[in-house]
């Protein structure tokens, strides 16, 4: 299992570290978990799992336009 730090996960989403944050809030996107008083992760593999199921919408949206 492997760790992804704030800038791992910002350089893989491309979002901000706000939006993240409100994306955690509202229960769509992988909650971040305590590593240390002042250190959060991400587990990487549900931030791939998350990428991939956004990557499935994009296909099923094109297929179902043709």
């Amino acid at each position: 299992m492997r760790i992804l730090s704030k800038r791992q996960l910002k350089e893989l989403v491309l979002y901000s570290p706000q939006h993240v944050a409100r994306l955690e809030a509202a229960g769509a996107f992988p909650k971040r978990i305590q590593l240390g008083q002042c250190r959060v992760g991400w587990i990487e593999q549900e931030v791939l799992d998350w990428l991939q199921e956004r990557i499935k919408r994009r296909d099923q949206v094109a297929t179902n336009s043709r």
